[in-house]
């Protein structure tokens, strides 16, 4: 059955209405009409069976038949903090992440960064990264929609991590803490940040600081990974250890 998300004010107790792009999915992909039935999600966590009752060109309406109890989160939030990469390697990131079960990701600059952010484009890219983010979680069936942050600096990210249960700085010449020594401190329901360098990687006063914020430098095995393959491997070893 097919899944959307709609905004938490569309979906109502007894009928919701979508509007958007995903009225075009449904409509002209889809090939919908009254007395279809599909999910609907406010991103939030809370999800419905609903069957579409009326449709057309602007916005479909449907009634709720069911809530939904559904398990699809992994059982504690984990924050990628991303270094910018170069290219599209991010929009990668954020669509893999979200089908892995990433909650949030925040996009930063450090000392090696090579990408130059624009001010004034931020708005549109944001738009395009949360869509991207959106349409990874319908297809991964997530009742919750990642959240892309603002990018930021360095020395905000670490006030940012802190916020979080645990931290993380993933730093491959670290050879004595391992991601798991991280994922044995957490339990269900806490969060976790962990940050992830650019191509570069991260300075070792950056890790420096990084330490002095309470941020633990870990290692993600003796292979050295590429930027958008590590925080993939973050994701993956979260689920292995909460959920196989």
């Amino acid at each position: 059955m097919q899944r959307y998300f709609v905004p938490p004010d569309q979906l109502l107790d007894e009928k919701l209405v979508i509007r958007g792009d995903d009225v075009h999915h449904i409509v002209r992909v889809m090939r919908g009409k009254p007395g279809d039935e599909l999910i609907a999600c406010d991103g939030e966590g809370r999800c419905v069976r609903a069957r579409i009752v009326r449709l057309d060109a602007q916005e479909v309406e449907a009634e709720v038949l069911e809530p939904l109890v559904e398990r699809r989160e992994l059982p504690i939030e984990v924050t990628i903090a991303q270094g910018l990469p170069k290219g599209d390697k991010l929009e990668w990131i954020i669509q893999k992440g979200t089908e892995l079960g990433m909650a949030a990701l925040i996009p930063f600059c450090s000392e090696r960064t090579v990408v130059k952010w624009e001010a004034k484009k931020e708005e549109k890219k944001r738009e395009r990264w949360q869509k991207i983010a959106k349409e990874a979680a319908e297809q991964a069936h997530r009742c919750r929609v990642p959240r892309v942050e603002p990018p930021v600096g360095f020395a905000e990210l670490l006030d940012l991590a802190k916020r979080h249960t645990a931290c993380a700085i993933a730093y491959e010449q670290e050879n004595t803490t391992s991601l798991r020594t991280v994922l044995e401190r957490v339990a269900p329901g806490d969060s976790l940040c962990v940050l992830i360098g650019p191509e570069g990687g991260f300075t070792a006063a950056e890790v420096a600081r990084a330490e002095q914020a309470g941020i633990l430098p870990v290692s993600l095995g003796p292979r050295i990974l590429r930027t958008e393959t590590a925080s993939q491997f973050v994701l993956a070893a979260v689920s292995y250890h909460f959920e196989c």
